[in-house]
């Protein structure tokens, strides 16, 4: 089916009749107090991980699973053996939208919204993994339509539903540190290849994958064994680079805890590549090896606040606090909080939040704790409040705005402009820190709109392949 024609009829089923709970719809069904049933996209890889979450905490029955690569998805499909699987997700939609309460999206970033919009639409309820969507534009829209229909959402960022995250957020809301002016954020990512040159040949495609269909939105090209599997994240087309894959767990705690909202600025610079005399450093089709990416907030109880974020290697200066022998973050990255009365550390995933220098946690008083832990875990959480009402940690009206936070990041890594430094600079006369290619990106949130460099809007949204339009 095309999936022009899909959406069509997805609108026209909308509009013909009212969504009631799975159990009245015939079968033998039990009431959705005790079940969720689901219907599982991108079901190997985090998608596995993802069922696995949910079939540990239970409660839940898989009617169906899509996956396009068969042998990806082939230990979830042996875990559920009586679920229906597919290679095309909307095979999954004809066939299961009336048995089906919810959905669980676990596919490469790109196809986060083209797949979860038309399941959305239709009132079921959505767990999507995290970043929310693969451009800014995708990420409000997803969020609207959550809330204009009324469905539980719940955005993969494991930590959110943490301790650390709350415990962080009691410490800044008492004081603990005073006002926070700066945030330092890092990651050990890309673990994956990045800074790929122009990838021309092809290879035979694999006869477990439906190439076409995991390209979906995406303008079509050859396979290459370069791209698949996980070295997607690499490819702006597919991915969204370490910042994208890490920010939604690692930008969560500041976000969140400094109520920070949409930035207004953000500037990048990035890995060059020296040819000869000459740098040379195009990524326009490939993430760079690395970033250092600036933000700035307003946030409503902290006011300016800035953000910066080191990937691929780079570290951010370290607080002469820190103790000897003492590391920030968990090794894999982490947050350092700059306050007025001290600095607080935590590590990926908003885990164990600390106090520097570390003699301060000796003396540390008992915070009162004002926000409610869960007890569920991330995925039972979500299961929860589908079944019995409530809300999530991560609902789309936060994963979605905290999602265009991150991709903003993206939109001045992407605005770099590599290819000014190549004329007549020298690489022993080339400043990276003074050179018209560094640029400062003017964001509108409101409107979504970069108002001083017009060129960069084309980055809020992408194009799309025909019959995959939203």
């Amino acid at each position: 089916m095309k999936r022009r024609s899909f959406l069509q009829k997805s609108a026209a089923a909308s509009a013909a009749f009212t969504i009631v709970p799975s159990f009245v719809l015939g079968g033998n069904h039990i009431p959705p107090s005790d079940t969720l049933y689901i219907g599982a996209i991108g079901v190997g890889g985090r998608g596995g991980g993802v069922v696995n979450d949910l079939t540990n905490y239970g409660k839940v029955k898989f009617v169906a699973m899509c996956d396009v690569d068969d042998k990806m998805g082939a230990a979830s499909y042996a875990m559920h053996p009586k679920a229906k699987t597919y290679r095309d997700f909307r095979e999954l939609y004809d066939n299961h939208i009336k048995e089906i309460d919810a959905i669980m999206v676990g596919t490469p970033d790109h196809t986060h919204a083209t797949i979860a919009l038309p399941f959305m639409r239709e009132n079921k309820h959505a767990y999507v993994e995290k970043p929310l969507t693969h451009n800014i534009y995708e990420a409000r829209l997803m969020a609207t339509v959550a809330q204009q229909q009324g469905i539980v959402t719940q955005m993969g960022n494991q930590g959110a539903s943490g301790d650390g995250i709350r415990v962080a957020q009691e410490w800044i809301d008492a004081g603990v540190i005073g006002t926070v002016s700066r945030v330092d954020c890092w990651t050990n990512r890309p673990v994956w290849p990045q800074g790929f040159k122009h990838i021309t040949e092809g290879h035979p495609v694999p006869k477990n994958l439906d190439w076409d269909l995991w390209l979906g939105p995406a303008s079509y090209r050859p396979y290459n064994e370069n791209y698949l599997p996980f070295k997607w994240r690499g490819f702006w087309d597919f991915g969204t680079g370490a910042m994208g894959d890490m920010g939604c767990h690692i930008m969560e705690t500041p976000f969140k805890a400094l109520n920070l909202g949409f930035p207004y600025e953000a500037e990048a610079s990035c890995t060059s590549i020296w040819s000869g005399d000459f740098v040379e450093a195009d990524y326009r089709e490939a993430c760079p090896p690395s970033s250092i990416v600036r933000l700035k907030f307003n946030s409503p109880t902290q006011g300016d606040v800035g953000l910066n974020w080191y990937d691929g290697g780079i570290m951010p200066d370290l607080p002469s606090e820190l103790g000897e022998g003492e590391k920030p973050g968990d090794g894999g990255g982490g947050s350092i909080f700059y306050g007025s009365d001290g600095i607080m550390v935590t590590d990926t995933y908003s885990a164990n939040p600390r106090l520097l220098p570390s003699e301060r946690m000796n003396d540390m008083a008992e915070i009162p704790q004002t926000i409610k832990r869960v007890t569920a875990g991330h995925a039972g959480e979500w299961i929860e409040a589908c079944i019995n009402g409530g809300t999530t940690s991560s609902p789309f009206s936060y994963g979605g705005p905290l999602t265009e936070a991150v991709l903003m990041g993206n939109l001045a890594i992407k605005a770099f402009q590599y290819k000014e430094l190549k004329e007549g600079k020298k690489s022993g006369d080339w400043d990276p820190y003074n050179y018209p290619g560094r640029r400062t990106i003017k964001w509108d949130g409101d409107n979504m709109r970069v108002t001083n460099y017009e060129e960069a809007n084309v980055w809020v949204k992408r194009d799309y392949r025909e019959g995959w339009e939203l």
